[in-house]
């Protein structure tokens, strides 16, 4: 049985103020997609791979990640949806009957350590059928709803109990189709789509587990983590 991780590209990245997709952003000369794919191919659990590409882009993404000598896994190249949770239902479609582990990975999170994918894929594989890998919450959280021109405070979680969720996420197959089929119905009827894969087995009743995540696989939004990530390439390779 094998692997199958879905790494998300299709977004428009807007808040970073590019002219192109933010998977074809570049991190120290290489797009965040190829950073990524290369960190899930180093991971050695990941048996193939398939990219959900921005619109008329599939041919580019093909080219880029066919030529890399660091992804010396099967790649496939799909167009993505007009929203993440379409866009991994696409690369869903393609995932073969052998693959009984599917990963969603966010190429935005480019430079996720090979042992974070190691230690999600472990624990699929030890028998939870959906685990996610997150970080203690630093910052104290509030809970607030409208009131007026502000918000009024409502109560203050504690943090000790709270984390941030990163990808990797890594499913059983079986309980990743059945929860995205649910999901689509439910994003019909309601005109909401899912932001997190995981959200969509939990609204199975179905339980999520969580294993440590590393500071690394943090997610690129502005410019600003672009300019850390780079730090973080020149730390690793000092």
């Amino acid at each position: 049985m094998t692997t199958l991780a879905i790494l998300t590209a299709a977004g428009s990245g807007s808040r970073l103020g590019r002219d192109l997709p933010k998977a074809l952003v570049e991190l120290d000369g290489f797009p965040l997609v190829l950073h990524a794919a290369r960190r899930l191919a180093a991971s050695g659990v990941v048996d193939s791979l398939v990219v959900t590409a921005p619109d008329g882009l599939v041919g580019v993404m093909t080219d880029l990640l066919a030529n890399d000598p660091q992804v010396q896994i099967s790649v496939q190249v799909t167009d993505g949806g007009p929203t993440r949770q379409a866009s991994v239902a696409a690369g869903l479609a393609l995932a073969s009957r052998r693959d009984n582990v599917v990963l969603v990975h966010d190429a935005a999170r480019p430079l996720v350590p090979p042992d974070l994918v190691q230690r999600v894929v472990g624990a699929v594989r030890g028998g939870h059928g959906a685990v996610v890998p997150g970080v203690p919450v630093t910052d104290t959280v509030k809970q607030v709803r409208p009131d007026g021109d502000a918000e009024l405070v409502t109560g203050t979680p504690d943090r000790s109990m709270l984390r941030a969720v990163q990808t990797p996420q890594g499913f059983a197959r079986d309980l990743l189709v059945r929860a995205h089929r649910t999901g689509a119905r439910r994003a019909v009827a309601e005109h909401l789509a899912a932001t997190d894969d995981a959200g969509l087995v939990e609204a199975l009743g179905e339980p999520v587990h969580m294993v440590a995540g590393d500071a690394a696989a943090f997610k690129i939004t502005t410019e600003r983590d672009l300019w850390l990530a780079s730090l973080v390439l020149q730390e690793t390779n000092a």
